[in-house]
């Protein structure tokens, strides 16, 4: 199956970003399902580079991630969120601050798993079977 350049190069990024956002979680108040959400994504993005990605099984995190991401929204309504502090430097300014990365973060990983669903739909690659789909 013909693989598109730029999704194989976005994938070569995204893997090791999503690692090391793994590996970032361990001082945070609540490190499981944030390291379980970035490792799964990377899974994911590993198993489209191999030509194994079910696209049940990504559609499936883009929709958590983009639920969970809705959840933090209200959280957020109504505070002034400085830009510069949510992407100026990692350490934590205040709860909205921090609120606003987490929700980025998991918006990154639904769009990136909207592509590699779309993509992997779109291939054909539902022939192979990913455990619970």
């Amino acid at each position: 199956m013909k693989r598109s350049l730029g999704l194989t190069i976005a994938n070569w990024i995204l893997i090791p970003a999503f690692f090391l956002s793994v590996a970032v979680q361990y001082n945070d108040p609540d490190p499981l399902r944030w390291m379980a959400i970035y490792g799964i994504a990377a899974v994911a993005s590993s198993l489209w580079l191999a030509g194994r990605l079910n696209w049940l099984f990504a559609a499936s995190i883009a929709i958590v991630a983009f639920v969970w991401a809705m959840t933090i929204v209200p959280d957020l309504i109504g505070k002034n969120i400085p830009m510069n502090e949510v992407f100026g430097h990692m350490r934590m300014a205040n709860e909205a601050v921090e609120e606003a990365r987490e929700m980025g973060g998991l918006l990154i990983v639904a769009s990136w798993m909207t592509v590699l669903a779309f993509s992997s739909r779109h291939a054909g690659s539902t022939k192979i079977r990913t455990p619970g789909f």
